[in-house]
Protein backbone atom coordinates (compact mmCIF):
# COMPACT_ATOMS: atom_id res chain seq x y z
CA UNK A 1 0.00 0.00 0.00
CA UNK A 2 0.91 3.92 -0.89
CA UNK A 3 1.59 5.61 2.45
CA UNK A 4 2.95 9.22 1.37
CA UNK A 5 3.84 9.81 5.16
CA UNK A 6 6.19 7.08 4.18
CA UNK A 7 8.97 9.40 2.76
CA UNK A 8 8.83 13.18 4.05
CA UNK A 9 6.10 15.38 1.32
CA UNK A 10 6.20 13.09 -1.04
CA UNK A 11 6.11 14.77 -4.97
CA UNK A 12 4.02 13.59 -7.30
CA UNK A 13 4.78 14.37 -10.79
CA UNK A 14 2.24 14.40 -12.88
CA UNK A 15 2.35 12.32 -16.61
CA UNK A 16 -0.47 13.39 -19.24
CA UNK A 17 -0.59 11.18 -21.82
CA UNK A 18 -1.03 12.01 -25.45
CA UNK A 19 -4.62 12.30 -26.64
CA UNK A 20 -5.90 8.64 -26.59
CA UNK A 21 -7.37 6.50 -30.32
CA UNK A 22 -11.00 7.79 -30.36
CA UNK A 23 -10.60 11.47 -29.14
CA UNK A 24 -10.30 13.98 -30.94
CA UNK A 25 -6.84 15.51 -30.93
CA UNK A 26 -5.34 12.12 -31.20
CA UNK A 27 -3.01 11.91 -33.50
CA UNK A 28 -0.34 8.89 -32.70
CA UNK A 29 -0.34 5.01 -32.17
CA UNK A 30 -1.16 3.32 -28.97
CA UNK A 31 2.84 2.44 -28.86
CA UNK A 32 3.76 6.24 -30.11
CA UNK A 33 1.73 7.37 -26.88
CA UNK A 34 3.63 4.39 -24.46
CA UNK A 35 7.01 5.52 -25.56
CA UNK A 36 6.78 9.28 -24.74
CA UNK A 37 4.65 8.30 -21.45
CA UNK A 38 8.39 6.10 -20.75
CA UNK A 39 10.37 8.86 -22.29
CA UNK A 40 8.18 11.05 -19.45
CA UNK A 41 8.51 8.51 -16.50
CA UNK A 42 11.86 8.25 -17.04
CA UNK A 43 13.05 11.83 -16.25
CA UNK A 44 11.24 11.51 -12.88
CA UNK A 45 12.84 8.61 -12.07
CA UNK A 46 16.30 10.02 -12.66
CA UNK A 47 15.59 13.58 -10.97
CA UNK A 48 14.10 11.20 -7.66
CA UNK A 49 10.63 12.09 -7.75
CA UNK A 50 8.78 9.95 -5.11
CA UNK A 51 5.82 9.28 -7.19
CA UNK A 52 3.64 9.98 -10.75
CA UNK A 53 0.68 10.63 -11.42
CA UNK A 54 -0.96 9.38 -15.02
CA UNK A 55 -3.35 11.54 -16.60
CA UNK A 56 -5.62 11.50 -19.76
CA UNK A 57 -5.51 15.53 -20.19
CA UNK A 58 -5.09 15.18 -23.76
CA UNK A 59 -8.69 13.58 -24.27
CA UNK A 60 -10.62 16.72 -24.72
CA UNK A 61 -13.55 17.31 -24.46
CA UNK A 62 -14.33 15.04 -21.31
CA UNK A 63 -16.98 12.57 -21.65
CA UNK A 64 -18.56 13.39 -17.82
CA UNK A 65 -18.06 10.10 -15.40
CA UNK A 66 -17.47 8.00 -18.25
CA UNK A 67 -15.07 6.85 -20.93
CA UNK A 68 -14.90 3.84 -23.58
CA UNK A 69 -13.72 0.54 -23.64
CA UNK A 70 -10.97 2.12 -25.93
CA UNK A 71 -10.11 4.53 -22.88
CA UNK A 72 -10.07 2.14 -20.47
CA UNK A 73 -7.51 -0.62 -22.90
CA UNK A 74 -5.16 2.26 -23.48
CA UNK A 75 -4.81 3.30 -20.14
CA UNK A 76 -3.94 0.17 -19.39
CA UNK A 77 -1.28 -0.39 -22.02
CA UNK A 78 0.08 2.61 -20.53
CA UNK A 79 0.38 1.91 -16.63
CA UNK A 80 1.51 -1.57 -17.37
CA UNK A 81 4.45 -0.10 -19.43
CA UNK A 82 5.44 2.55 -16.93
CA UNK A 83 4.97 0.10 -13.95
CA UNK A 84 8.07 -2.38 -15.01
CA UNK A 85 10.31 1.27 -14.81
CA UNK A 86 9.62 1.57 -10.94
CA UNK A 87 8.82 -0.05 -7.80
CA UNK A 88 7.98 3.98 -6.76
CA UNK A 89 4.20 4.81 -6.13
CA UNK A 90 2.10 4.87 -9.23
CA UNK A 91 -1.25 6.60 -9.55
CA UNK A 92 -3.94 7.25 -11.94
CA UNK A 93 -6.95 9.53 -13.19
CA UNK A 94 -9.04 9.39 -15.98
CA UNK A 95 -10.73 12.44 -16.81
CA UNK A 96 -13.48 13.09 -16.09
CA UNK A 97 -14.52 11.87 -12.66
CA UNK A 98 -14.48 8.16 -14.62
CA UNK A 99 -13.22 6.74 -10.97
CA UNK A 100 -14.05 3.12 -11.04
CA UNK A 101 -12.28 2.98 -14.70
CA UNK A 102 -9.25 4.34 -13.33
CA UNK A 103 -9.37 1.73 -10.09
CA UNK A 104 -10.14 -1.20 -12.16
CA UNK A 105 -6.70 -0.15 -14.00
CA UNK A 106 -4.51 0.46 -11.33
CA UNK A 107 -5.88 -3.09 -9.97
CA UNK A 108 -4.69 -4.03 -13.62
CA UNK A 109 -1.61 -2.73 -14.13
CA UNK A 110 -0.24 -3.01 -10.32
CA UNK A 111 -0.61 0.79 -9.64
CA UNK A 112 -0.82 2.50 -6.13
CA UNK A 113 -3.49 4.92 -5.80
CA UNK A 114 -6.19 6.63 -8.14
CA UNK A 115 -7.30 10.28 -8.02
CA UNK A 116 -10.98 10.74 -7.50
CA UNK A 117 -12.93 14.00 -8.20
CA UNK A 118 -16.79 14.05 -7.39
CA UNK A 119 -16.13 11.77 -4.34
CA UNK A 120 -18.90 13.60 -1.95
CA UNK A 121 -21.12 16.51 -3.04
CA UNK A 122 -22.19 16.93 -6.42
CA UNK A 123 -20.72 20.17 -8.59
CA UNK A 124 -21.28 22.07 -11.62
CA UNK A 125 -17.76 21.24 -14.16
CA UNK A 126 -17.26 22.25 -17.76
CA UNK A 127 -18.53 18.52 -18.42
CA UNK A 128 -22.17 19.21 -16.83
CA UNK A 129 -23.44 18.09 -13.36
CA UNK A 130 -21.09 15.44 -11.54
CA UNK A 131 -22.89 13.48 -9.12
CA UNK A 132 -20.52 12.33 -5.51
CA UNK A 133 -19.77 8.55 -5.93
CA UNK A 134 -18.05 7.50 -3.10
CA UNK A 135 -20.61 5.03 -2.30
CA UNK A 136 -20.49 3.66 -5.53
CA UNK A 137 -16.64 3.84 -6.09
CA UNK A 138 -15.86 1.73 -2.61
CA UNK A 139 -18.18 -0.85 -3.29
CA UNK A 140 -16.33 -1.52 -6.70
CA UNK A 141 -13.08 -1.53 -4.49
CA UNK A 142 -14.47 -3.82 -2.42
CA UNK A 143 -15.68 -6.24 -4.96
CA UNK A 144 -12.44 -6.17 -7.16
CA UNK A 145 -10.36 -6.53 -4.35
CA UNK A 146 -8.46 -3.73 -4.36
CA UNK A 147 -8.76 -2.29 -0.92
CA UNK A 148 -5.03 -1.87 -1.34
CA UNK A 149 -5.26 0.66 -3.83
CA UNK A 150 -6.00 4.15 -2.21
CA UNK A 151 -8.45 6.52 -3.09
CA UNK A 152 -6.94 10.71 -2.77
CA UNK A 153 -9.81 12.59 -3.38
CA UNK A 154 -10.57 16.50 -4.63
CA UNK A 155 -12.75 18.77 -2.35
CA UNK A 156 -14.10 21.88 -3.59
CA UNK A 157 -12.22 20.68 -7.01
CA UNK A 158 -10.69 23.10 -9.56
CA UNK A 159 -12.60 23.71 -12.92
CA UNK A 160 -16.20 23.31 -11.24
CA UNK A 161 -19.04 25.74 -9.72
CA UNK A 162 -19.50 24.92 -6.51
CA UNK A 163 -22.43 27.57 -6.13
CA UNK A 164 -25.24 24.10 -5.22
CA UNK A 165 -22.55 23.71 -2.41
CA UNK A 166 -22.04 27.03 -1.31
CA UNK A 167 -23.63 27.06 2.08
CA UNK A 168 -21.67 23.67 2.63
CA UNK A 169 -17.68 25.07 3.76
CA UNK A 170 -14.51 23.66 2.86
CA UNK A 171 -14.35 22.44 6.27
CA UNK A 172 -17.81 20.53 6.21
CA UNK A 173 -16.54 19.03 2.32
CA UNK A 174 -13.08 17.85 4.08
CA UNK A 175 -15.31 16.27 7.08
CA UNK A 176 -18.07 14.64 4.80
CA UNK A 177 -15.05 12.81 2.52
CA UNK A 178 -12.99 11.92 5.81
CA UNK A 179 -16.66 10.06 6.98
CA UNK A 180 -17.15 8.71 3.34
CA UNK A 181 -13.44 6.96 3.77
CA UNK A 182 -11.14 8.95 1.52
CA UNK A 183 -8.18 8.01 1.90
CA UNK A 184 -6.54 11.74 1.07
CA UNK A 185 -7.54 15.23 0.82
CA UNK A 186 -6.27 16.93 -2.46
CA UNK A 187 -6.92 20.97 -2.28
CA UNK A 188 -6.12 22.90 -5.54
CA UNK A 189 -6.70 26.33 -6.63
CA UNK A 190 -9.36 27.61 -8.97
CA UNK A 191 -7.64 26.31 -12.32
CA UNK A 192 -5.02 23.82 -13.45
CA UNK A 193 -1.60 25.67 -12.77
CA UNK A 194 -3.45 28.02 -10.02
CA UNK A 195 -2.13 27.99 -6.37
CA UNK A 196 -4.39 26.98 -3.62
CA UNK A 197 -4.84 29.52 -0.72
CA UNK A 198 -2.79 29.06 1.82
CA UNK A 199 -5.97 29.37 3.91
CA UNK A 200 -8.02 26.48 2.45
CA UNK A 201 -4.80 24.10 2.84
CA UNK A 202 -5.13 25.19 6.72
CA UNK A 203 -8.57 24.74 7.19
CA UNK A 204 -8.06 21.22 5.15
CA UNK A 205 -5.06 20.15 7.91
CA UNK A 206 -7.28 21.52 10.91
CA UNK A 207 -10.17 19.81 9.60
CA UNK A 208 -9.01 16.23 8.98
CA UNK A 209 -5.92 13.68 10.25
CA UNK A 210 -6.35 12.54 6.78
CA UNK A 211 -3.19 13.37 4.54
CA UNK A 212 -3.13 16.66 3.23
CA UNK A 213 -2.28 16.62 -0.78
CA UNK A 214 -1.90 20.00 -2.54
CA UNK A 215 -3.24 19.19 -6.32
CA UNK A 216 -2.20 22.66 -8.07
CA UNK A 217 -0.36 25.74 -9.18
CA UNK A 218 3.37 24.72 -6.93
CA UNK A 219 6.63 25.63 -8.24
CA UNK A 220 10.20 26.05 -6.87
CA UNK A 221 9.23 29.51 -5.94
CA UNK A 222 6.20 28.92 -4.20
CA UNK A 223 6.68 25.23 -2.33
CA UNK A 224 8.06 27.04 0.63
CA UNK A 225 5.27 28.49 1.23
CA UNK A 226 3.00 25.19 1.81
CA UNK A 227 6.07 23.06 2.68
CA UNK A 228 4.87 22.61 6.69
CA UNK A 229 1.30 22.40 5.88
CA UNK A 230 0.85 19.18 3.05
CA UNK A 231 2.15 16.08 3.30
CA UNK A 232 2.06 16.05 -0.34
CA UNK A 233 2.47 17.52 -3.72
CA UNK A 234 1.12 16.72 -7.11
CA UNK A 235 2.72 18.94 -9.74
CA UNK A 236 2.66 18.95 -13.73
CA UNK A 237 2.39 22.46 -15.18
CA UNK A 238 5.68 23.47 -13.32
CA UNK A 239 7.61 20.49 -14.70
CA UNK A 240 6.65 20.91 -18.22
CA UNK A 241 8.64 23.17 -20.89
CA UNK A 242 7.90 26.76 -20.10
CA UNK A 243 5.57 25.86 -17.52
CA UNK A 244 2.28 24.77 -19.68
CA UNK A 245 0.84 21.36 -18.79
CA UNK A 246 0.27 20.37 -22.30
CA UNK A 247 4.35 20.42 -23.69
CA UNK A 248 6.51 17.79 -22.62
CA UNK A 249 8.21 16.83 -19.34
CA UNK A 250 11.42 19.55 -18.95
CA UNK A 251 14.55 17.30 -17.01
CA UNK A 252 16.16 20.85 -15.98
CA UNK A 253 12.77 21.97 -14.41
CA UNK A 254 12.34 18.93 -12.87
CA UNK A 255 15.71 18.58 -11.37
CA UNK A 256 15.97 22.28 -10.33
CA UNK A 257 12.98 21.95 -8.50
CA UNK A 258 14.04 18.93 -7.03
CA UNK A 259 17.26 20.35 -5.95
CA UNK A 260 14.89 22.91 -3.88
CA UNK A 261 12.80 19.93 -2.64
CA UNK A 262 16.38 18.18 -0.98
CA UNK A 263 16.82 21.75 0.92
CA UNK A 264 13.29 22.00 2.17
CA UNK A 265 13.92 18.03 3.64
CA UNK A 266 17.22 18.98 5.18
CA UNK A 267 16.36 22.29 7.01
Amino acid sequence: MFDINIKSKAIIGVIHIGALPGTPKNLHSIQEIVEQAKKEAEIYISTGIDSFLIENMHDVPYINQKVGPEIVASMTAVSVELRKLTSNPIGIQILAGANKEALAVAQAASLDFIRAEGFVFGHLADEGYMNSCASELLRYRKMIGAEHILVFTDVKKKHSSHAITADVSLEETVKAAQFFMSDGIIITGKTTGNAALIEDVLTACQSTLLPVIIGSGITVNNIKEYWEFADAFIIGSHFKEEGKWQNEVDYKQVSNFMKRVAELRLS
